[in-house]
C-alpha cells in the first residue's frame, strides 16, 4: 500500500498552500489544481487519485458540475469526492451530503479534517 493521492481543487491560492503544507505533512501525495476544467483535464489524462477535496464556488466550472461529470464517467465515479467549500447555506448541505462522500465547512479545524480524511481513504481502499 503506497501512499495516497488527494487532489484539492480549489481557485483560492491560499487554501491550496495551507491544505499543501498539512496534507503532505501527514505523509499524502498532493496534486493540487485552481478550477474544475483543470481537474477533469487531469482526470481525464488518467490521473487518478484516492480523493478528491473539492471547492463548490469556482469560475467557470464549478464544483457542482465537477462533481456531476466525474459521477457521470464510468471511468471517474469511483473516486470518493469531499466538498471543502464555505457555503453553509442548508440546500447547499443537502445537496453536498447526496452528491459527496463528506461535505466539509470552511473554516475547518484542522484535526477534524485529517480524521475525516483518513476515514474516507480507509473506507476506499
Amino acid at each position: 500500500m503506497g501512499k495516497k493521492t488527494i487532489m484539492v481543487v480549489d481557485d483560492e491560492q491560499v487554501t491550496i498552500d495551507m491544505l499543501n503544507t498539512i496534507l503532505t505533512n501527514e505523509g499524502y501525495d498532493v496534486l493540487s489544481v485552481l478550477n474544475g476544467k483543470e481537474c477533469m483535464d487531469q482526470l481525464k489524462s488518467g490521473v487518478r487519485p484516492d480523493l478528491i477535496l473539492l471547492d463548490i464556488m469556482m469560475p467557470d466550472m464549478d464544483g457542482w458540475d465537477v462533481s456531476a461529470a466525474i459521477k457521470s464517467d464510468p471511468k471517474l465515479k469511483e473516486i470518493p469526492i469531499a466538498f471543502l467549500t464555505a457555503k453553509t447555506d442548508s440546500i447547499s448541505k443537502s445537496m453536498g451530503t447526496l452528491t459527496s462522500v463528506e461535505y466539509i465547512e470552511k473554516p475547518f479545524e484542522i484535526q477534524a479534517l485529517l480524521d475525516t480524511i483518513k476515514k474516507i481513504v480507509k473506507k476506499a481502499q
